[in-house]
């Protein structure tokens, strides 16, 4: 079987290392992978160098639907048995699940077409989602929020829509007192710092660190003095949350560091995990592994994120862009250390019966086997 993922993005989140992970995986089943992504991007670059077939395209060139374009995505969708396309915002007139499509009605391939997504966001169109219904298509969710908005609000068929947990790994994601002393040396913190709060995630606007930078200002000037927080990650707001930093005088309770391909130990240094997004998200990868790692979280109220988060049992929900539930929460969590542990314990018992990486990625096996058959 050849199993298609199609990224169009040269970013490296959660979605792309997930993409990387998965690939791994089939390959490691005995599929074939085959990869269609912008020339040099990141996850192009990973998948290569870890054995799938990798066909890339000019990505602004792409947006003009010519015939190399076409004859390229041609190329690579011509070999799938099934095509995964992220569902990623639209580039003009230009989206990638859309396009897919038009190459395999044009061409008249077999191919199945699942684009697949966490999030919903109320202007995307739903051809987004199931772009012509005269070609096989699914679509894959992550949360069975998405899957609910997109039978009830898109009016797309119950029977093309499935609910997959892309889950995490939870072997490795399991705490390691021999690892201490590594994430001691990455992470070095104020010796008072307590608690150690992280925030790992793209440095841009949806992911709203100003907002929970606000929080840590709140915290130092009332309930807890000696917070710390630890903003890991990459992109273009990065210069902007530094700034700000230094602008709120946030020096001594903030630390920045670069996107890391080891996350454990940021976990290993942390007491708790803090998502403060604005919108767009699904059910964020770092939520899982924080879980598996005995951490509990605080997160923003939205799309999946309430089917793993309860509040008081593995965390805390707050409204999006809320600074003072943001704050207050945070406290909450931290000074009942009897509820504390057992939020610990919680969050990692979830992840054990519901979202193992390793069971989830044989069910999108299976699912791929059933639907090209």
């Amino acid at each position: 079987m050849n199993i298609g993922f199609i990224e169009d993005t040269h970013f490296r989140g959660g979605t792309q290392i997930w993409v990387t992970e998965a690939n791994r995986y089939f390959l490691g089943q005995g599929e074939t992978v085959t990869i269609l992504a912008p020339e040099g991007s990141w996850v192009a670059d990973e998948c290569r160098n870890d054995g799938a077939n990798v066909i890339t395209y000019d990505y602004d060139q792409v947006v003009s639907k010519d015939k190399l374009s076409k004859s390229i995505w041609n190329e690579a969708l011509s070999v799938c048995d099934v095509a995964v396309c992220t569902v990623h915002p639209p580039r003009d007139s230009f989206h990638c699940s859309v396009f897919a499509g038009e190459v395999i009605k044009e061409y008249g391939l077999d191919t199945v077409l699942i684009p697949k997504t966490g999030t919903i966001v109320p202007d995307y169109l739903r051809e987004f989602y199931l772009p012509d219904e005269t070609i096989n298509s699914k679509v894959i969710t992550i949360t069975d929020f998405t899957r609910k908005y997109l039978i009830n609000d898109y009016k797309i068929p119950a029977d093309l829509v499935e609910l997959i947990y892309q889950g995490t790994e939870v072997d490795l994601f399991t705490p390691d007192p021999a690892r201490k002393p590594e994430a001691l040396k990455r992470y070095p913190m104020p010796a008072e710092a307590s608690p150690i709060l992280g925030c790992i995630g793209t440095f841009e606007e949806r992911k709203g660190q100003p907002v929970l930078l606000d929080a840590i200002s709140k915290l130092v000037q009332g309930s807890l003095p000696n917070v710390h927080l630890m903003l890991v990650g990459e992109g273009p707001d990065e210069q902007m949350l530094k700034d700000k930093v230094k602008t709120m005088g946030l020096e001594k309770h903030v630390t920045i560091f670069p996107f890391t391909r080891e996350p454990i130990y940021v976990f290993e240094r942390i007491n708790a995990l803090v998502l403060s997004s604005l919108f767009k998200e699904g059910l964020p990868n770092v939520l899982l592994e924080a879980m598996s790692m005995k951490i509990p979280v605080v997160s923003s109220k939205m799309a999946g994120v309430p089917e793993i988060v309860e509040n008081g049992k593995t965390g805390y929900m707050v409204e999006p862009g809320d600074n003072q539930q943001l704050a207050d929460a945070i406290t909450e969590l931290w000074i009942d250390k009897e509820a504390f542990a057992e939020m610990c314990e919680n969050g990692r018992k979830l992840m054990l019966e519901k979202f193992d990486k390793q069971t989830q990625l044989a069910a999108f096996l299976n699912y791929f086997r059933k639907v090209s058959q």
